[in-house]
């Protein structure tokens, strides 16, 4: 490993979670909540960095980077080279690219706010294809809650003319099973937040 590798690493993950909670104060906020109220679903949060390599393919439809899902936490920051490859699916079900724009970063709600604002946010669908003659570099920060936090529609966003749209969930639980489940052939899908839609 490269000299200073690690402390850059560290360096960029305390700032890039600094944004993420800057982001979680501004969407509280739009919501109608106190900026902080998010906050103390992460006091021990399971947030994660990853550093992503996806390989050119001369054949790129026959391969996929990354497929068709949802990110389970709250937010995803991402850092992403001049490559592309990220595809968001738009509600006519068609996959557009996301343009790498420099010095920026691409924002996924997750699965968590949407629940948390009862469907205010919409968590987005989202896969990476590959490129047929470049290799393609990636920098998410996956934003999630403590293990032990129970993920339900914000009680001050509900009311008789917003009644909740989901079932209260234990975030530890949900995330284990996913993972347990992520490569097996159970002859179900996996675990998704709207197995815990109310009807």
């Amino acid at each position: 490993m490269a000299y200073g590798y690690r402390e850059a690493c560290e360096k960029y993950a305390e700032a890039v979670e600094k944004l993420a909670f800057r982001l979680l104060e501004l969407i509280a906020q739009s919501l109608g909540l106190p900026a902080d109220y998010f906050n103390s679903k992460f006091e021990e949060q399971t947030s994660v960095v990853r550093l992503n390599h996806y390989s050119p393919c001369p054949v790129p439809e026959l391969a996929l980077g990354v497929g068709r899902h949802k990110d389970p936490g709250a937010l995803t920051v991402l850092a992403q080279d001049h490559v592309g490859g990220l595809q968001v699916k738009r509600k006519d079900g068609e996959w557009i690219g996301v343009k790498p724009i420099p010095d920026s970063f691409v924002i996924n709600v997750g699965d968590c706010m949407q629940v948390w604002s009862n469907d205010k946010y919409k968590s987005a669908e989202h896969r990476v294809v590959v490129n047929d003659k470049k290799e393609r570099f990636s920098v998410p920060l996956f934003l999630n809650p403590s293990h032990y936090v129970m993920v339900g529609p914000v009680p001050d966003l509900v009311n008789e003319k917003n009644p909740p749209r989901y079932r209260e969930y234990c975030w530890g639980e949900f995330v284990k099973s996913r993972r347990h489940s992520n490569f097996k052939n159970l002859g179900t899908e996996n675990l998704q937040i709207h197995h815990f839609n109310i009807s």
